[in-house]
């Protein structure tokens, strides 16, 4: 079997159970997507359909030893899945992982695998966007880490499907000034500066 089934159900862990999971991951992680933008607003306002986790590429070997027993599928531009296995080590191109129990068993995790320069994250789609490791995530009132909410609207800048716009929407309230300047210079860099979201913002402070 070279490829696995992408429309096979998904049936996500919740942040609580990969966290329980993940206990002894000795690398730094993060719950990402929209789970992550529902932990800085404080409450869950809408339904997901996967449960993302970031992980810095160069950690990508760790969480396998973690789930051992687990399949592992790499999606391989355009999206075509394929096997990761063990030990092997996945080309800089690779960003997404697909996990699930068994091969009769529902998705239950998402991998996105990002860049990182000694302790500096850079973003994947424009490596001149950096930020400090230990800016990157904050734990919620649970102690869950998830990614900081003005990095995971970066991500979905680009696509604004209705579910990127009404995380920005509930998100907005809980952004500080340094979390909208630096969103708003990010975006700015990367789609320019008559991307929508910039308004909403507010603009950078000269």
């Amino acid at each position: 079997m070279s490829t696995a089934d992408p429309f096979a159900p998904w049936a996500p862990l919740a942040p609580e159970e990969v966290a329980s999971l993940f206990t002894g991951v000795e690398a730094p992680w993060w719950i990402a997507g929209g789970h992550a933008i529902a932990l800085a607003v404080g409450r869950r306002f809408r339904e997901h359909a996967d449960t993302d986790v970031l992980l810095l590429r160069r950690d990508q070997h760790k969480v396998q030893e973690v789930l051992p027993d687990w399949e592992w599928w790499a999606a391989d531009p355009p999206g075509t899945l394929r096997p990761w296995r063990a030990g092997e080590t996945l080309p800089e191109g690779v960003h997404d992982v697909w996990c699930r129990p068994g091969p009769a068993a529902p998705w239950r995790l998402q991998f996105m695998l990002d860049e990182a320069d000694g302790d500096r994250w850079t973003y994947r789609r424009d490596a001149r966007i950096t930020l400090p490791l230990s800016q990157l995530g904050r734990r919620s009132v649970e102690g869950l880490p998830y990614l900081t909410p003005e990095v995971q609207l970066l991500c979905k800048a680009k696509g604004r499907r209705p579910k990127d716009e009404r995380d920005l929407t509930e998100t907005l309230p809980v952004l500080d000034a340094a979390q909208r300047r630096w969103l708003v210079r990010a975006l700015s860099q990367v789609h320019g500066i008559h991307h929508p979201w910039l308004p909403r913002l507010g603009r950078e402070d000269r």
